[in-house]
């Protein structure tokens, strides 16, 4: 064969390429998601948190417990998230966009799961999922935000792909497979957030009953299948038990009990907190789409025509399942953010594909304008955002600001004095993501518990120590644990933000 035929099949090829919808899809996240991605800076308190955390394991080498600080560790994720994050700093560097890099890659690895699935779902236009999904206000937003939501939400879309072709496949070995392969999302999953990974089974498991009987449920749930799910999911919980045996009272009490039945956490608990947090996530984050599903839906809601379309409508009454099931479990919690509830936007995606299919048509060029139209508002919405909004909880600014006031002055830490008893106040107001710009050691010290004057100590041993300390407190009221912990030296430096800066050297 000729070059110059040769030639003519690559371009062919290429021009093929560029016409795919799921390289059109995987264009559009990657527009989507890496836009501005690492022009805002690390926001408090969870931002801050997971970045802190990563960076404490790249410089303790210590993976298996997350930790705050040198003296402080964090076991109210697993460490997925935090692992992800490591390694994009390791890769890329010390910097907002490395922290931030991994989600938007979250985001386009699941617009390419939803385009799997509307394979199945919507074979004539299976890019329809993902195009909702990447559009709609609340999933493009939180690709922008660090959490363990995004991560939680990919390994969902897996377990939960696996789970609709073992569901719709007739073929037995390709079933089995796809089995093991719901298996592996659940169990990466529960490794990024614990039991909240494994809310999408609270629909699987009644539909696989209502449709096959328990005989279905048990082909479901296969020993190999559990077996993949225990070693994934579990045998980080094992390692990290045998290490801290303090930790299964911990998982059990704080992180299941009163997360799930009191408002400890402060994240909008009562009967109606809800409403509050959930309603507007849905409503708004939704948007564009949401208005089309309204007329999809009453067929569905309507109770005398309930038992025909469930009938006739078998995937759309298992979306529904997975939509409003965990959704209902989610107002129950009473520990409730808007970000628990992004993995319901893969339903809801769903749904909302299946009943616009017919309607959403981008060969029309008014349509193409209006998607292109919209996109743009997305991308001016999060450039607007990350350029002139100037948070109080921005924590480059803090960095930028306690840099300007300590100046000559060097230190190897920072340590934030304050004005409480509990642990879960310090969690919450110290802005942990400054280390990432600081590179130093950030430490968070509940002033009026029992063990303050130990972690004080703990803190100025890096040899010098910048003391912020929380407005209630006078400094004059650590002269005696300063005493205690053998300084050598404190300079009175001015305030920031009305709390008094001390520069300690031990």
């Amino acid at each position: 064969m000729s070059d110059s035929r040769i030639g003519e099949g690559n371009a062919r090829h290429v021009a093929h390429a560029a016409r795919s919808p799921l390289l059109r899809l995987i264009l559009l996240g990657l527009v989507l998601g890496f836009a501005f991605q690492g022009t805002r800076g690390l926001w408090s308190p969870d931002e801050g948190r997971y970045v802190d955390g990563a960076l404490q394991m790249l410089d303790s080498g210590n993976y298996l417990a997350p930790g705050y600080s040198p003296d402080r560790v964090n076991f109210s994720k697993p460490p997925v998230t935090y692992w992800i994050i490591a390694a994009s700093i390791r890769v890329f560097g010390r910097n907002t966009w490395a922290a931030r890099m991994p989600y938007a890659l979250a985001f386009v690895l699941t617009l390419w799961l939803l385009y799997a699935m509307g394979k199945q779902l919507t074979p004539e236009k299976p890019w329809l999922p993902g195009l909702v999904y990447a559009c709609a206000i609340f999933p493009f937003f939180a690709t922008n935000i660090i959490s363990t939501d995004v991560f939680l939400t990919l390994f969902e879309a897996l377990a939960m792909f696996g789970f609709m072709r073992w569901a719709f496949t007739q073929n037995g070995r390709e079933r089995r497979r796809y089995a093991w392969l719901m298996w592996l999302g659940f169990g990466l999953a529960f490794m990024t957030k614990g039991p909240p990974g494994l809310t999408p089974l609270l629909a699987v498991v009644p539909f696989i009953v209502g449709r096959d009987g328990w005989r279905g449920l048990g082909r479901l749930f296969s020993p190999l299948g559990l077996c993949i799910f225990f070693v994934v999911a579990l045998f980080w919980y094992l390692v990290a038990v045998l290490r801290y045996p303090w930790l299964v009272r911990y998982f059990l009490d704080q992180e299941v009990y009163q997360r799930l039945f009191t408002a400890v956490q402060r994240r909008h608990p009562g009967a109606f907190g809800w409403l509050v947090v959930y309603l507007p996530t849905l409503v708004l984050g939704s948007l564009p789409w949401w208005p089309k599903l309204i007329r999809e839906m009453r067929a569905a809601a309507s109770f005398r025509k309930w038992k025909r379309w469930r009938q006739e409508h078998t995937v759309e009454f298992f979306l529904a399942l997975w939509f409003f099931v965990p959704l209902v479990m989610f107002c129950l919690v009473q520990s409730r953010l808007p970000l628990y509830i992004l993995p319901l936007f893969l339903p809801l995606s769903l749904l909302l594909a299946l009943a616009l299919r017919k309607k959403i048509n981008l060969g029309k060029a008014r349509q193409r304008a209006w998607l292109c139209a919209w996109v743009i508002v997305l991308l001016a919405l999060k450039g607007g955002i990350a350029y002139f909004v100037h948070s109080t909880d921005d924590n480059r600014l803090a960095a930028r600001q306690l840099a300007a006031l300590t100046h000559p002055y060097s230190y190897s830490a920072v340590a934030f004095i304050e004005s409480t008893d509990l642990d879960y106040d310090v969690e919450e107001q110290t802005p942990w993501g400054m280390r990432l710009y600081v590179d130093k050691p950030i430490y968070g010290i509940a002033w009026r518990s029992s063990q303050s004057n130990t972690a004080l100590c703990r803190a100025l041993r890096d040899g010098s120590t910048l003391l912020v300390v929380d407005p209630p407190l006078r400094p004059d009221a650590l002269k005696p644990a300063l005493a205690g912990c053998a300084v050598r030296d404190v300079v009175r430096l001015g305030k920031w933000r009305n709390s008094a800066l001390e520069w300690v050297q031990s």
